[in-house]
């Protein structure tokens, strides 16, 4: 693979722990908050991987409000709000951001897609001259296609490149082999001046080589080759021996 030369919208994270008023309390006894001292991001694309309750989404959400997001996606012009739920982390969180500022830019989680999609069609029936917001992903109602087909249209056609875009466990919605098809599009948004920052539990998503993968865990945060991922490891020990590992789970 070509090498691809890009400076980092986002450079770091660092938690400003002075200010934390208690370990004891959520979101400040997540263990991504506990071990968070500095984080540097890759240019391209970072990877947040952990079991469920580290805290990479809470953290990702925080990175992404930080950035001017809204807690629950969408653009940067996005202000919509059915509920909220996000945690205070932001507050707590400094942006180390790069030379260059991104021309584009979406928050896509999968919990709170449909509360995007509904609000584009919201805005869309409001009286206005110009084009409807749908047409920039790709002009068919995102209420009208499976969640996995609106997601992939999003990802397809309203990211546009020159952006930094924040995917919060974007696998949630969607086939193997649509998630080998994100991977070519990361790469053509990569191409295109773009930065990713990305929590999942996917081994093909968390596969694109232009990449730091941290995984978070009670011990702390390392940076992890994708072969030494938890989430690789357990699935490949399953399709190598699935019988044995079968016979430990079902066996009475």
């Amino acid at each position: 693979m070509n090498h691809i030369s890009f400076t980092h919208y986002i450079r770091g994270i660092e938690l400003k722990k002075e200010l934390i008023p208690s370990n004891l309390r959520y979101p400040f006894n997540l263990p991504v908050v506990k071990n968070l001292d500095y984080l540097e991001l890759h240019p391209q694309v970072t990877y947040l991987v952990g079991e469920n309750g580290v805290g990479k989404s809470t953290l990702l959400e925080a990175i992404a409000i930080a950035m001017g997001f809204n807690p629950e996606g969408g653009t940067l012009n996005s202000s919509f709000s059915t509920f909220d739920s996000h945690s205070e982390l932001e507050a707590y969180v400094k942006v180390v951001k790069g030379i260059t500022r991104p021309a584009d830019g979406f928050f896509l989680r999968a919990e709170s897609f449909y509360n995007v999609a509904s609000n584009i069609e919201e805005l869309d029936n409001e009286p206005g001259f110009g084009p409807k917001i749908i047409d920039s992903y790709g002009g068919k109602s995102l209420h009208q296609q499976s969640h996995g087909e609106a997601f992939f249209a999003t990802f397809l056609n309203r990211f546009r490149g020159n952006g930094l875009y924040i995917l919060d466990e974007p696998e949630a919605a969607l086939s193997p082999l649509r998630q080998l098809s994100m991977i070519s599009r990361i790469h053509e948004l990569v191409k295109q001046n773009s930065q990713f920052i990305i929590a999942t539990h996917s081994p093909i998503i968390m596969s694109y080589p232009n990449s730091i993968i941290y995984e978070l865990g009670e011990e702390g945060i390392q940076q992890t080759p994708l072969e030494n991922t938890n989430h690789y490891n357990l699935m490949k020990q399953f399709f190598e021996d699935k019988n044995r590992l079968l016979h430990h789970l079902l066996d009475e």
